[in-house]
């Protein structure tokens, strides 16, 4: 198996699964119990808290334990909300985690906005300046696009908001161990961690808060999290989350060159397919992101055809009923209609070897053609 789809899902990583397993075994009592094993398992806990603060440039009590990058999104923006500011501002091209939240919000009386991104998928500081008013309560942008890679100027909307008095919430589920983050640098208020695209464990993930920002809680119950998130801790999952994230975040740069060395050699060896494009930004993009499309084919069916051959790989596009919806992240940055429907997108990591990338990339080549030959799609015509 050639494994390429990362941002799905990242394997466990195996300081993590070390972490997570006295929990899973021998230790199962419930951290809030007052023997030693419940204690034991609240020392985790705690641990773990301090792994993650480390990580990320923050104080431990900024850090609240959630279910993984929807809910952590979800807290933030429904705690966000104000009654006296009645505007928020997102993307067009966020994680249904967050347009969902947003569409919610708009039920609720609350003014939407939904910047368009540029061809490229990019958000500007200053359309985000643009568009912030008196009556603007929060802007939320993702850290780097799921589908397409292309990174965002956090740093630079951070500081626009701070100054205008708006709260900012980043979802950095893709972009924690692709890029750096550092919450004494980054002026942002709210932050979003998903543990199983980092090498955790799924039902696992983070919210960064910072200590001025306002934090409500969504769930009640026995009060865990400092009254925040209710309900017993997933301790397995949370120690595994501590020692991923201290793990991914380690030696980032020279792990990253790495992997982005691969990404750029598949996106070469993919590049030489007739009528195909590179969709997101050519230079401010993830390390291991590789999104293309193609005419003629469906992605779908690309993606069925790859694991036949042993390729993992996502698709851009999703089908329901038997018709096929285009990704809303292509339509916002113009992705034609003929190209749009034929994605494939292909995450890689530091576990993948470039004859893995080769291999994949002719395999991806035959299956291309293959389909285009099933549908009768002529390739005798000039690539755009």
């Amino acid at each position: 198996m050639i494994y390429l789809d990362n941002a799905a899902s990242a394997p466990v990583n195996p300081k993590a699964l070390e972490a997570a397993m006295p929990f899973l075994t021998a230790n199962f009592a419930n951290p809030s119990s007052l023997h030693g094993a419940g204690q034991a398992a609240a020392l985790a806990v705690i641990e773990a808290r301090e792994k993650c603060a480390a990580a990320l440039g923050a104080a431990p009590e900024e850090i609240t334990f959630t279910s993984g990058g929807t809910e952590s999104d979800n807290l933030a923006i429904f705690s966000a909300l104000n009654e006296e500011k009645r505007r928020i501002v997102t993307t067009q091209i966020e994680h249904p985690a967050v347009l969902n939240a947003f569409h919610e919000a708009e039920k609720r009386g609350f003014e939407t906005v939904y910047l368009a991104p540029d061809a490229d998928g990019s958000i500007s500081a200053e359309k985000v300046a643009e568009t912030i008013d008196e009556q603007t309560a929060l802007v939320s942008v993702m850290a780097a696009n799921n589908e397409i890679g292309t990174i965002q100027p956090i740093s630079e909307i951070a500081e626009i908001c701070k100054k205008r008095g708006v709260l900012f919430h980043v979802d950095a589920v893709q972009a924690v161990g692709s890029i750096p983050i550092d919450m004494r640098k980054i002026n942002a208020d709210y932050l979003s961690v998903s543990a199983h695209k980092i090498g955790g464990i799924k039902g696992g993930g983070l919210l960064f808060a910072r200590k001025s920002a306002p934090l409500s809680p969504m769930i009640f119950g026995g009060g865990q999290e400092r009254g925040i998130r209710s309900g017993t801790e997933n301790v397995a999952a949370i120690a595994a989350l501590g020692a991923a994230l201290e793990e991914i975040t380690c030696d980032i740069e020279n792990r990253t060159a790495k992997i982005a060395e691969l990404r750029d050699l598949l996106i070469k060896q993919l590049a030489e397919i007739p009528i195909s494009r590179l969709n997101g930004s050519k230079t401010a993009r993830l390390c291991g992101n590789v999104s293309f499309s193609f005419s003629g084919i469906d992605g779908e069916a690309l993606v069925q055809s790859l694991d036949l051959y042993g390729v993992c790989a996502s698709s851009a596009s999703a089908c329901s009923a038997g018709k096929q919806t285009v990704s809303h992240v292509l339509k916002a940055i113009g992705v034609p209609k003929e190209y749009a429907g034929g994605s494939l997108r292909l995450t890689l990591s530091e576990n993948n070897t470039r004859e893995e990338i080769l291999k994949a990339a002719d395999i991806v080549k035959e299956q291309v053609s293959q389909l285009r030959t099933l549908s009768g799609f002529s390739q005798n015509v000039n690539q755009s």
